[in-house]
């Protein structure tokens, strides 16, 4: 039997390039990557740091816009960078050698069991001797060294060789925090990117469509951009929409779902949109009580966004969010807002039911934020997730994300 032709929404892609109808942002690459550099070196100054160690791709991506094979690293650790203050840049077991921010590339030592089965405490050793040589090299005393997550026989043989380790995940979060205006622009057109994707998601939904082929249209947008990976298949409809966080199945989308989704977005150039809309699926009209859920998902988002200002505490926030209806607490999403910008970052608010939140800290200009919501009354099918992505300034917030909410759902 032979396969039907290809939809006409891939076939006669007209649409999904988006630089044929907005202007891809003039940025400053160069001075992109300087910010990015200064600030991670500002803050190995603050933690007294010789060094540190980067394994997590999205620290590679900010350091050095290195970005070959990165959900591969994220589960397999076959890269990693030394980095100092004022010293050279040194990357081991690149796949590709087409970064000008790095200054010598270098064979890996195998640190990853796929790579070094039981010898990982072998290989680690002779890490850890790079380690101490490259300090050497720069005229370094200081033998405080950051290594990210990586195996603990590394930590190990670095402690062996009289180096102190500290966390180094806590120095490249740290760096990302506060975004440069380049970062701004880029995070902008990652979410361009997505609200293309979202609105052919809307033209597609009828009755009958999978999940998972709603799903695949921003899927197939961002990758017609130049973007990266998902951090999840985010979309849940009907009765699988309550609780949240069940990734897109194949189940035909039926008249009078709710479908909720997350982009969960790395983009263009590696930053990150992460914004949330629910649909309703016609042509069977909303429900009172799905207008009511939506109302209450809408009304959190909405009076969380007026406490975001520079100054604020972490704590102060968790205190005067949006008061969660009992019903919805147990299913509430896990935080109130939370960081974005290569991924999800620090910092992060719980709601306040949950207790009080894990560690403080102040709103800074600059951050780019984002502000969640999940309503999912217990032992209800229906529930609706919506998320925004702003910007803070000097004033309070700007809404960086534009794709307009459910009108039916509003009314």
């Amino acid at each position: 039997m032979p396969y039907p032709s290809p939809d006409k929404t891939i076939s006669d892609d007209n649409w999904s390039d988006l630089r044929k109808f907005k202007e891809f942002p003039d940025l400053n690459y160069d001075r992109l990557y300087k910010y990015r550099t200064k600030r991670l070196r500002a803050e190995m100054r603050k933690a007294d740091l010789a060094a540190l160690v980067m394994v997590n791709p999205v620290s590679l991506r900010y350091a050095v816009n290195y970005s070959t094979y990165s959900l591969f690293q994220s589960r397999i650790p076959s890269t990693y960078l030394f980095m100092s203050q004022e010293g050279p840049t040194i990357i081991y077991g690149a796949y590709a050698n087409n970064s000008t921010l790095i200054d010598k590339f270098l064979p890996a030592r195998p640190i990853a069991f796929f790579d070094a089965a039981d010898n990982l405490s072998d290989n680690a050793r002779l890490l850890a001797e790079d380690l101490v040589r490259y300090l050497a090299e720069i005229g370094s005393d200081n033998r405080r060294v950051g290594i990210e997550y990586v195996n603990p026989s590394v930590t190990q043989a670095c402690l062996q060789k009289g180096l102190e380790v500290v966390d180094g995940i806590s120095i490249s979060e740290k760096a990302r925090l506060i975004k440069s205006q380049d970062e701004i622009e880029c995070i902008r057109w990652a979410i361009a990117v997505a609200e293309l994707g979202i609105t052919k998601m809307k033209q597609a939904l009828k009755p009958g469509i999978t999940e998972t082929q709603l799903w695949g249209i921003l899927n197939y947008t961002n990758l017609a951009n130049h973007g990266e990976w998902h951090d999840g298949r985010m979309l849940a409809p009907g009765p699988r929409i309550n609780p949240w966080l069940q990734e897109a199945s194949q189940r035909p989308i039926e008249s009078g779902d709710l479908v909720g989704f997350d982009t969960d977005m790395v983009g263009p150039m590696g930053y990150f949109c992460d914004i949330s809309r629910t649909f309703h699926c016609g042509p069977k009209k909303p429900s009172k009580r799905q207008k009511e859920i939506y109302r209450l998902a809408y009304n959190e988002i909405q009076h969380n966004l007026q406490l975001i200002k520079p100054g604020k505490t972490f704590l102060e926030i968790q205190e005067t969010s949006f008061p969660i209806p009992e019903e919805c607490q147990n299913n509430a999403y896990p935080c109130i807002l939370h960081g974005v910008g290569m991924c999800d970052e620090y910092p992060r608010i719980n709601p306040k039911h949950r207790g009080q939140n894990p560690y403080e800290g102040n709103i800074k200009e600059g951050m780019v934020l984002a502000i969640e919501s999940y309503m999912g009354p217990i032992g209800e099918s229906n529930g609706v997730k919506l998320e925004e992505q702003i910007l803070v300034t000097k004033e309070g917030h700007e809404i960086l994300s534009s794709y307009p909410f459910e009108e039916s759902l509003l009314e």
